[in-house]
């Protein structure tokens, strides 16, 4: 009893938060959950990151779940890496059943089932919002991680944005980046090298290779016109909640190259376009990251430098990120050592080397007179997790095993039509799933084009019969070069791209505007 008593007292002190905070669940001791003595984690410690970890099939994305919804009915929007493409029930309210009210009992409080403000983005083929970013945009630093340039071929593409810039040819789509690395390696080589000095036909024949292997991933779906407005991420809905963004990748997480271009974008745009906030009393917006074993073992190791740099600086822009992974294991050390939050479900140990893992994993947590860690981490049962977050002081609360809240939120996937019926709703999805197809620079370089191209046969027709002697077949770009039109939409663009190197970080590529992509 001396025991259980000082445990309670252990608990009330380290978990008592004056601020806001989300529940996330009771206290156990010894397989008894003890009412009343609530688990929190302060909001205002929230972009201090956080890892979610546990075996498969222990509730490692229904935690993930409890803790967007606390965000968003705290005004707080989320965005959420969905892998496996099980998160959309957050649209919808869940369902009480006798466990979960059981459960729900044993903490101390009530089950209230409640749907959230859900948007579905895409970056494929997927229903939901489309993201986009252009070429330009993205920038030659950020694109010459991801094609995994040398340092050579890395300072010959920075050169090809200036020379495209200085001519006001904009470089919309990956479309127009192979037409200028063809026209660079053909008829345009000897004007691009009397103002910007030799360039390698090899190493344009590489750039070129490269480019192409990341189109044949679904690159071309993700570079082009229209691109995202960022403050479309921020969004608070009727009722005060805020939006979840849920990102639909369950068809890219085999094309490596994509998704890292595509998180790399994410993050660098993220943390170049919000302005320092310093400590607020709570984040602008979390990222969770689900699966996120796939993203370390499959990413570029231009991914794994950008999201170590993201992870330690993008705290004071009031942006949480959290990974949801198997293994603790699974994420770098680097990374590991910036995350407050840990939420451990349960591990397996079937072999020695698992034991031997779990060993290690168990000293990444507090020392607690009241478990031993490793043998608390194969003993919790589904729904429950070892638990230490960072207090409002910024001290790691005593470790707790905790049974977990249930989610408000549907516990499974939407059906077809409920996707359809939700993406319906969507001003998002009529604002940027018009592909710029009403006016734009896609259709008419294209018509200016066929002007051009037709102007220059009616040049070099024959005057007296004598036979047309027809020049070399230009790229697209080149034949646009002269065009009045494209030099009107080069300045225009031109003017709003601006590509700087954000210091320690490498990042660049982005145009100072709200804007995500």
């Amino acid at each position: 009893m001396e025991q259980k008593e000082k445990f309670i007292s252990t608990i009330q002190e380290g978990y008592t938060i004056k601020g806001d905070s989300i529940l996330l669940g009771g206290a156990i001791l010894n397989g008894e959950c003890l009412s009343g003595n609530n688990i929190k984690v302060p909001l205002k410690t929230l972009n201090r990151h956080g890892l979610i970890a546990g075996a498969t099939g222990t509730g490692k994305t229904k935690t993930l779940q409890v803790i967007a919804e606390g965000l968003s009915l705290n005004s707080i929007p989320v965005m959420m890496m969905d892998i496996k493409g099980d998160l959309s029930g957050l649209a919808k309210p869940g369902s009480a059943n006798p466990k979960i009210e059981e459960r729900h009992q044993k903490i101390g409080v009530p089950y209230t089932p409640n749907g959230f403000p859900v948007e579905l983005f895409t970056i494929s083929q997927e229903k939901g919002v489309r993201l986009r970013a252009t070429v330009s945009e993205f920038g030659p630093v950020l694109l010459s991680k991801i094609l995994e340039l040398n340092d050579v071929q890395g300072g010959l593409m920075a050169v090809i944005f200036k020379y495209c810039d200085d001519k006001k040819m904009p470089l919309l789509d990956l479309k127009d980046l192979k037409s200028m690395l063809q026209l660079l390696s053909d008829t345009g080589k000897g004007e691009f090298e009397a103002a910007y000095g030799k360039i390698s036909t090899t190493s344009m024949g590489t750039m070129l290779r490269k480019v192409i292997e990341l189109e044949q991933q679904g690159a071309d779906l993700f570079f082009g016109e229209r691109s995202f407005d960022v403050d479309d991420l921020l969004k608070i809905d009727q009722e005060g909640r805020g939006m979840i963004s849920i990102f639909r990748l369950t068809d890219i997480q085999n094309k490596p190259k994509l998704f890292s271009t595509f998180m790399l974008c994410l993050l660098a745009e993220i943390y170049a376009l919000f302005p320092e906030e310093g400590d607020l009393d709570r984040p602008k917006l979390v990222i969770f990251i689900d699966e996120a074993h796939l993203i370390f073992q499959e990413a570029s190791k231009a991914l794994l430098e950008q999201i170590e740099t993201i992870i330690k600086l993008i705290r004071s822009k009031g942006v949480g990120i959290f990974f949801c992974t198997q293994n603790p294991t699974d994420v770098p050390d680097s990374v590991l050592s910036q995350l407050g939050l840990k939420v451990q479900h349960a591990l397996r140990a079937f072999t020695a080397k698992d034991r031997k893992q779990i060993k290690l994993i168990s000293e990444n947590y507090p020392i607690s007179e009241f478990y031993k860690t490793e043998d608390l981490l194969t003993s919790l049962g589904i729904g429950e997790a070892a638990v230490t977050v960072l207090n409002e002081k910024g001290s790691p609360t005593p470790l707790a095993a905790t049974l977990l809240c249930a989610p408000k939120s549907r516990m499974d996937i939407l059906t077809p039509g409920e996707i359809d019926e939700l993406i319906a709703r969507s001003m998002l999805v009529k604002k940027y799933n018009e592909v710029v197809d009403r006016e734009s620079a896609h259709e008419i370089l294209k018509r200016k084009l066929e002007q051009v191209t037709q102007a220059r046969e009616a040049e070099e027709a024959p005057q007296q019969g004598t036979p047309v002697r027809k020049s070399k077949e230009k790229s697209v770009v080149g034949e646009i070069l002269g065009s009045t039109v494209t030099r009107q939409i080069g300045r225009t663009v031109a003017r709003e791209v601006t590509r700087s190197l954000l210091g320690i970080l490498g990042i660049g590529g982005t145009r100072r505007r709200k804007s995500l992509f």
